[in-house]
């Protein structure tokens, strides 16, 4: 009999590592290993290094990271950047010392360059530059895709490692922050347009012409792609994922303008309002869609619709922040 592996999910608490703990109990895994920030501090190389050879998981899913909107990029540059490399670095390297085989890095989509040709597929990384707006954390998120493939070239056969990286699109759902200051489109419209309609209030601004184009994926569809990127046999995963590629892309598979997932969210909500968008604050890059045929040749696709999605997000806000 096969002994279940331990398996340490770091960012449990987040919107991507609350998923994949959901996902991997569903699973039937009950030797998960979770730390909280303040039980550990993942920017402390000291202490992720103990706490890695006192554990001594044999999996790992790396979803933990400092994320946010445009308005938090902007404003946070340097902790965006900063953190994600530490986080990155001190986990991947601790995993390899404490002898992990395999790793499942989540990475983003806006690591793609900010004119990409769409859909975006895996080898159009570093073919470009990046969206401004959130450059910091996208160079962060590449740091960390290559200490993956970097990790695999120097290591994979005189150690066995195996450590992969998943590139999701724009991800949403339970457990997303709604912060204003510091959420994702969806959840800030969310919570803008949930306001407004308690306020009756005439008009809600949005940021951005309302244009722009976004791939969106609910969170349980990127987590059990998680899980089945980590059970991929290693042949099967090599022959979709050279390692001049490093990860393998997760998405939807089609985009929408930001004014009609507005539009949605406005009827899901009950917002009776006027949209207006203010072209003085930024859009980002004018489209974001991945091609994800690698994945969906081998056998994954994505369960969630985005209308189901959406009312289930407003559901989870409703009963975490209303």
């Amino acid at each position: 009999m096969v002994e279940a592996p331990r398996i340490y999910v770091a960012g449990h608490r987040g919107m991507v590592g609350s998923a994949l703990v959901r996902a991997l109990k569903a699973q039937g895994q009950a030797d998960i290993v979770t730390r909280t920030r303040a039980e550990l501090d993942l920017t402390d190389q000291a202490a992720v290094r103990a706490f890695f050879s006192r554990e001594k998981p044999d999996q790992v899913y790396l979803a933990a990271a400092r994320v946010g909107g445009i308005h938090a990029n902007n404003t946070f540059p340097a902790e965006f950047i900063y953190q994600n490399l530490m986080i990155a670095a001190n986990v991947i390297d601790a995993a390899f010392q404490a002898g992990v085989k395999r790793l499942i890095f989540v990475a983003s989509s806006c690591m793609y360059p900010r004119l990409a040709e769409q859909p975006m597929r895996e080898e159009a990384l570093l073919t470009g530059a990046l969206e401004p707006t959130n450059e910091p954390y996208s160079i962060a998120k590449i740091a960390g895709l290559k200490l993956c493939s970097t990790y695999n070239r120097q290591y994979g056969e005189s150690h066995g490692v195996d450590f992969r990286c998943i590139t999701p699109s724009n991800l949403y759902g339970p457990g997303d922050n709604y912060n204003p200051d510091t959420s994702h489109v969806i959840p800030a419209l969310i919570r803008r347009l949930h306001e407004a309609k308690l306020r009756n209030t005439p008009a809600v601004a949005i940021w951005g012409s309302g244009k722009a184009m976004r791939e969106f994926l609910h969170v349980d569809d990127m987590a059990s792609a998680g899980l089945f990127v980590m059970d991929l046999d290693k042949a099967v995963y090599a022959q979709q994922v050279p390692p001049t590629l490093g990860h393998i892309n997760v998405g939807y598979g089609g985009d929408i303008s930001i004014a009609n997932v507005a539009r949605a969210i406005s009827d899901i909500v009950g917002f009776k309002g006027e949209l207006v968008y203010d072209s003085t604050k930024p859009d980002g890059a004018p489209r974001k869609l991945v091609d994800s045929s690698r994945i969906k040749n081998i056998g994954w696709k994505p369960l969630v619709s985005l209308q189901r999605g959406l009312e289930l997000a407003y559901q989870d806000f409703l009963e975490h922040n209303s």
